[in-house]
């Protein structure tokens, strides 16, 4: 999707415009709602004049039209009680519950809120009155803008849905994009570092500077490896967890502070899952740092891994100052960080290694202020 300098402002006039849309509809559905319940209040003062008719009527008078108009109410709900408070006669209602007097007592009352008595007079004096309630196209009529505003919130909502899903596959292009451009950037100086090297070796320098300066080329190679299979669908073999857990363990127990007290606890002999190493390894090393990060370089960090009969359990214990738990799901989120300088990539990366590249999860097991949190990553083991 491309966006250009105007998308903002199309967007936003598109959104205008259907609530102005919206608007009118709602607006014009509530006119035909009132418009059909005054027919209906038209039809029913009608029918308390043919009933009046009725009641003020002689042998000689014409009662044809009359009990037409009386016949004509095929739908309308209504009660027409005399002033004593007896029933004098109901339509469109079931005559069996008419039996009970708490039924119609109830029944006048919805009538009342629904639409204003009818009184029903013979000269001056009123004779009986005529409750109507709503009849059942008018009721259905009056769900409808709910039923519309509904449908208008899942379009809203499938087109967020939509803009998000495109957003999103756009940034992983983009992020994807970037990766491999990385990993190609810094192919050529490493290729050069490479060379120097191999120089070094025929001058007279001292060989451990050789060892740690190649130690360093291969963490260089090893990045190069992990930005280009970042960017692309990496592949996974089968690998014994417990050693490239140890590697990357091993790696950051040397270039870390000596004020942190450093511990593992894995079980013994062999535990085999489908791993991509570079990538695990990358996700290991995020989670130790942070858990680093956490503790301002001093504390103990510690971990663990254990097996359950399908799956594995790879957990960072750290001493730290703790995670808020409604955070327990933020600080994976691209962007998130507490820290001042932070990108908020490192645990939003180990996320997307784990659960979309491995088919396992990450998750905070625990967390407690000022007393540390653990992290804890679930691979399913390979089969054998």
């Amino acid at each position: 999707m491309i966006f250009t300098k105007h998308s903002n402002a199309f967007r936003w006039a598109i959104v205008i415009a259907s609530f102005i849309v919206v608007s009118l509809i709602l607006w014009k559905t509530y006119e035909f709602f009132q418009h059909f319940k005054d027919e209906e209040r038209t039809k029913m003062e009608n029918w308390s004049f043919a009933q009046n008719e009725i009641i003020n009527s002689d042998i000689n008078t014409s009662l044809e039209l009359t009990l037409q108009i009386l016949n004509s109410n095929k739908t309308t709900p209504m009660l027409v009680i005399n002033e004593d408070g007896s029933l004098y006669s109901s339509n469109n209602i079931d005559e069996t519950k008419l039996t009970d007097s708490k039924y119609v007592k109830k029944l006048i009352e919805t009538f009342k809120e629904e639409n204003e008595p009818i009184p029903v007079k013979i000269g001056d004096s009123i004779s009986s009155t005529i409750y109507y309630g709503n009849s059942p196209l008018l009721n259905k009529l009056k769900y409808y803008p709910l039923a519309l505003l509904l449908i208008i919130v899942l379009f809203v909502a499938l087109i967020f849905f939509f803009y998000s899903s495109n957003k999103n596959a756009t940034q992983n292009k983009l992020w994807s994009g970037m990766a491999k451009e990385t990993a190609h950037q810094i192919g050529t100086p490493l290729s050069s570092l490479i060379g120097w090297t191999e120089i070094l070796k025929t001058e007279n320098v001292n060989p451990d500077y050789i060892v740690e300066m190649e130690k360093d080329v291969d963490r260089l190679k090893t990045i190069t490896e992990r930005f280009s299979k970042i960017g692309s669908l990496p592949v996974l073999e089968k690998a014994d967890i417990i050693k490239e857990t140890l590697d990357s363990y091993d790696y950051l127990k040397t270039r870390s502070s000596k004020l942190v007290n450093f511990d593992i606890i894995v079980p013994e002999g062999e535990i085999y899952v489908n791993l991509n190493k570079q990538l695990y390894s990358w996700t290991i090393e995020n989670l130790i740092k942070n858990a680093i990060d956490a503790m301002k370089g001093r504390g103990k960090l510690t971990v663990e891994i254990s097996q359950l009969e399908n799956n594995v359990m790879v957990s960072v214990t750290d001493t730290g100052k703790g995670i808020a738990k409604k955070n327990f799901n933020s600080i994976f989120e691209p962007g998130f960080t507490t820290k001042k300088r932070g990108w908020g990539l490192g645990l939003s990366l180990a996320k997307r290694i784990i659960e979309d590249f491995h088919d396992g999860k990450i998750k905070v097991l625990q967390s407690e202020k000022d007393k540390g949190s653990t992290l804890q990553i679930s691979l399913k083991r390979a089969s054998q």
